[in-house]
């Protein structure tokens, strides 16, 4: 049913998709954090998800296991469950009753091999064993902001830990004006990481507009050719930018250390509508 939800950590909308039958938008303090169709979860809305949905689609073939930090209405783990049959999800997703709503609402039991653990990224991860894992999502978010616990060196040496030699990891990102904060980012990563692409819309990566941007990297080698064939052809034609130039782009910014003073950038008000 659409409306607003009390959960844990505030209060959440549900809003139904007039153009689709069977699409859901979940808000929060209204910022947009997931939408799905509860018929067909290949159908992805958001731009940032169809950028994550080309790096896991142009992985080697059949089942992965997944670690999903940040739950909403766990958008992805629904789309690898369709995509690769056998897949195996752990979602990390600190606000119990969230998941309970998704769960009851927006029909969360029916997403196959999917366990919820009700704990935040620092704690969950630590938890999880080393090489276990084919694919890591780190998509999370406090309201538009991005913990910057993690983001951290310190914790992208933990994501390393759990990643098999073969493993990816995707990091979902949002940065505006000057894209200090994603610099900052991407050196952090590549600090851990040997191989580590970028991908946004132009305008975002240009710095000309808040936006999403994804990073994607991995101990083994991505393919970024067909990586960057699918990211231009696709709705949002977006750039994919890997090595000399992403050095370029980093531009020298430092990794970013546990207490360091740095802050997530806030989206201005006309990003949502909010004005």
């Amino acid at each position: 049913m659409p409306g607003r939800y009390p959960v844990t950590f505030g209060e959440v909308e549900l809003l139904r998709d007039l153009d689709r039958q069977h699409g859901w938008m979940l808000s929060k303090d209204g910022v947009p954090q997931s939408y799905v169709d509860l018929e067909d979860p290949t159908y992805l809305d958001f731009e940032y998800v169809r950028l994550m949905a080309d790096v896991i689609d142009v992985l080697p073939d059949g089942p992965l296991n997944c670690v999903h930090v940040g739950g909403g209405a766990c958008t992805i783990p629904r789309y690898v469950a369709a995509t690769r049959p056998g897949s195996r999800h752990i979602v990390v997703e600190p606000d119990a009753a969230l998941v309970e709503l998704v769960r009851s609402q927006l029909d969360l039991r029916s997403v196959p091999k999917l366990k919820v653990r009700l704990q935040g990224g620092l704690e969950a991860i630590a938890g999880i064993w080393d090489d276990s894992t084919d694919l890591l999502v780190l998509d999370a978010f406090s309201g538009a902001m991005m913990p910057v616990e993690l983001a951290t060196a310190e914790y992208m040496a933990d994501l390393a830990r759990v990643l098999r030699p073969t493993g990816t990891l995707l990091i979902n990102l949002a940065d505006g004006k000057g894209l200090a904060f994603a610099r900052r980012l991407v050196a952090t990563v590549r600090g851990t990481f040997r191989h580590v692409t970028l991908l946004a819309d132009p305008g975002v990566m240009r710095g000309r507009r808040f936006g999403n941007l994804i990073v994607a990297a991995s101990p083994a080698e991505l393919p970024v050719d067909l990586l960057t064939r699918r990211a231009a052809g696709g709705l949002t034609q977006a750039r994919c930018v890997y090595g000399e130039a992403l050095t370029n782009f980093v531009a020298g910014a430092p990794p970013i250390r546990q207490g360091d003073a740095v802050l997530a950038p806030v989206p201005p008000p006309a990003v949502f509508g909010l004005e």
